[in-house]
């Protein structure tokens, strides 16, 4: 099955990702993974990315997907895929169709703006080996101490109310005519994400049989 996986950030797309792939076992396909790969091996595609991002420019959606047909070729994809990042826009989607990617199926998992604020602004990182907390749902057992290393905890710019609320906006902005390009194809699914990680598991595997 190759699919497609929509959601705000916050959403628990990554983390359905894992899910899915395990079960299915297919790979998830991240853009910027891909990206990097793809420059770090020196592809054709991957040189031609690098020009643009050392300059500092976006990379065009060409050469993204260029670096797509690539990664999707090799013997790991042939049983399916899941693209997590990609597309983000409808003339991405289009060009993903013109290239010839198929798609069988998208799934969006939809969760509250309120609820992704909550979720995000309430995340602490540690500075010094990445493991990520919650203040509510997994609370470090000293405050602001990573149980792991004993390194700070953190809350990221990126995790903070403004910042979600501008990252949800762009979000759906983007997104809105995106679901509304693939419902038209009939290839659209929305699970609603919810509190726990288990419950919605078992909701986004449903979706996929």
């Amino acid at each position: 099955m190759n699919l497609i996986l929509l959601g705000a950030p916050g959403a628990g797309k990554g983390t359905q990702a894992e899910v899915i792939c395990d079960n299915l076992k297919i790979p998830a396909i991240s853009t910027g993974n891909m990206l990097r790969e793809a420059v770090k091996n020196g592809t054709k595609s991957g040189l031609e990315a690098k020009s643009f991002m050392d300059s500092g420019a976006l990379v065009p959606d060409e050469v993204v997907i260029g670096i797509l047909k690539d990664r999707i070729a090799e013997d790991d994809c042939k049983g399916g895929f899941i693209l997590d990042g990609f597309p983000r826009t409808v003339p991405q989607a289009e060009v993903l169709d013109k290239m010839g990617v198929k798609i069988d199926k998208v799934l969006e998992i939809a969760v509250e703006d309120e609820t992704i604020t909550q979720r995000l602004s309430g995340r602490r990182v540690c500075e010094d080996c990445g493991n990520s907390y919650h203040i509510e749902f997994k609370p470090t057992k000293v405050e602001g101490v990573c149980d792991k290393c004993g390194g700070k905890t953190v809350q990221r710019k990126d995790d903070a109310p403004e910042t979600v609320l501008s990252r949800l906006k762009t979000y759906h902005e983007q997104t809105a005519p995106l679901k509304d390009f693939y419902a038209a194809k009939g290839l659209l699914t929305t699970v609603h994400g919810k509190d726990t990680v288990e419950e919605t598991s078992a909701l986004v595997l449903e979706a996929l049989k």
